[in-house]
């Protein structure tokens, strides 16, 4: 017999405090919603548990891992090593941090279906409390919508709860993934009508939502027809994209230095859209101890994420001297401890061994090379206004509406680029240089694994999976091969937790 959901909520930390609250369990108490004091408390909460170790640091490991850009250190450092072998690889399996990001995700969901049922909308606001209790319930629409699209992308057809589980009804069947979508539109579109700012600074506005809605359309618009929520033809769909895209365009400004949004410094910039709190929401984040290279500075750092060479090696060739390589990858640093310097590809191209044969992953690094805290405080952006005009290029190319080379040439001015070639070529040839785009300004930030999807298993075949298995520098010893199943790379398995202790799924 199966164990009760409930079991395995309470120890997700459904239940659990959140910060400034003194109920127990808060997020079930009716009355939190009723004073503004308390509501922002949960408000804050929602987004908090997008920051827990689960549905941050275990959720990015996952989702970068799944993308087939990286490989990893983490339990040994070869190309055999579990996650190497498994989800690095994309031939993924029930394992613990997929499984972590499944809990973390829908913990989002549970808080958000709290605030979406025990906060009280007013059609036309007067008051200050009414537009912040309207702005609450925005929120959580749009943080239903969110967890719900990261979701659907990574495993499919998932249960869709819209509620807290009643006493004794804590099973919940599988909905199709069409079903899903509908849901996420409908949140977002919500979200969008509902946010007006009144919860302050440090709090998505109304934009992410119009963004986050783009990228529902984007990802319809490409999808198969079962798929769609309603049968719109390709144009009709990356039309609505456009639209709610050029609701956020010219709204946010993006900063000079491209290297800055990767520090403490530069947080909560004119660019970000979407950024998580991590020095108010986080308790101990381990970003930067997972993701900082070892000895890069003082404490304990495991530097869990490298780039595939062969990456490395494309964005350098379509754009030598970008300076986005500086702030994208680490290859060459003099340890703090002994001073020795390690050199790992391209400062090392011999790659003579697993350990030096790709660069690391830098924008999640710590770069205070002083500082001997492992843990760290540094703000996550989510969404940000380079990727906007990115978006924004792409569906302009579907549309053949002539602004597509503009979007584009605005990304890369900041960096002192001219577009590459095959950016002035024609549809198709923009098409494939714009997922290019993408991943040189974006790599690693939380949308590869879904964006190298969103066109179907053969694109991510012939853009993805064949360039890396095919590359001239590629050597079995130090690089993974990558899987070309369609059974095994476009979807996670349930995870086994969820099959325990759900009585009406079975896989």
């Amino acid at each position: 017999m199966k164990f009760t959901k409930l079991i395995f909520l309470l120890s997700l930390g459904l239940l659990a405090q959140t910060c400034n609250l003194d109920e127990d369990p808060p997020f079930l108490d009716d009355t939190i919603y009723s004073t503004p004091q308390s509501a922002m408390a949960a408000l804050r909460g929602i987004y908090q548990s997008l920051t827990t170790y689960g549905a941050q640091e275990q959720r990015f490991f996952v989702i970068n891992g799944f993308s087939g850009h990286f490989n990893t250190r983490k339990n040994g450092g070869n190309v055999s090593n579990v996650n190497n072998a498994n989800l690095f690889s994309l031939c993924p399996i029930q394992d613990r941090d997929a499984e972590s990001t499944w809990g973390g995700l829908y913990q989002v969901v549970a808080r958000a279906n709290a605030a979406i049922a025990g906060t009280e909308v007013v059609d036309n606001p007067v008051t200050n409390d009414e537009r912040l209790f309207n702005d609450i319930a925005g929120h959580a629409h749009f943080m239903r919508a969110y967890a719900y699209f990261s979701l659907v992308r990574l495993w499919g057809d998932i249960p869709l709860w819209l509620q807290l589980p009643a006493t004794g009804q804590t099973d919940k069947a599988k909905s199709p993934a069409r079903e899903v979508y509908a849901q996420i539109i409908q949140d977002a579109g919500r979200a969008a009508e509902l946010m007006n700012s009144s919860a302050g600074s440090g709090f998505p506005r109304a934009e992410a939502a119009s963004m986050l809605l783009a990228k529902v359309y984007m990802t319809m618009a490409t999808a198969p027809v079962d798929l769609r929520v309603t049968p719109l033809a390709d144009e009709a769909y990356w039309q609505l994209a456009y639209d709610e895209a050029k609701k956020v365009y010219g709204e946010y400004q993006l900063v000079q230095d491209y290297g800055s949004l990767f520090t403490v410094a530069g947080e909560n910039s004119t660019e970000s859209i979407f950024e998580l709190q991590i020095s108010q929401d986080a308790a101990n984040s381990q970003m930067g101890r997972n993701y900082t290279p070892a000895k890069y500075k003082p404490a304990q750092h495991f530097g869990w994420f490298s780039v595939h060479a062969g990456f490395y090696d494309q964005h350098a060739a379509t754009y030598p001297g970008d300076p986005r390589l500086e702030a994208t990858y680490l290859y060459e640093y003099d340890r703090v401890d002994n001073g020795a310097t390690v050199r790992v590809y391209p400062a090392n191209e011999n790659r003579s061994s697993y350990g030096n044969a790709h660069p690391f992953f830098f924008k999640f690094a710590e770069k205070d090379r002083t500082s001997t805290n492992q843990y760290g405080s540094q703000n996550i952006v989510v969404y940000r206004y380079a990727e906007l005009l990115l978006m924004l290029a792409e569906i302009s190319n579907e549309l053949q509406n002539g602004e597509q080379l503009g979007y584009v040439t605005e990304v890369l001015d900041r960096s002192g680029l001219q577009p590459q070639a095959s950016l002035l070529g024609d549809q198709a040839a923009f098409r494939d240089a714009i997922m290019d785009e993408y991943r040189f300004e974006l790599l690693g930030e939380g949308e590869d694994a879904h964006r190298n999807r969103r066109r179907g298993f053969q694109f991510f075949l012939d853009d993805v999976i064949l360039p890396h298995n095919n590359h001239p520098l590629f050597d079995p010893n130090v690089d993974l091969k990558l899987s070309t199943d369609p059974e095994k790379v476009m979807l996670l398995p349930i995870p086994q937790s969820e099959i325990n202790t759900n009585q009406l799924i079975n896989g």
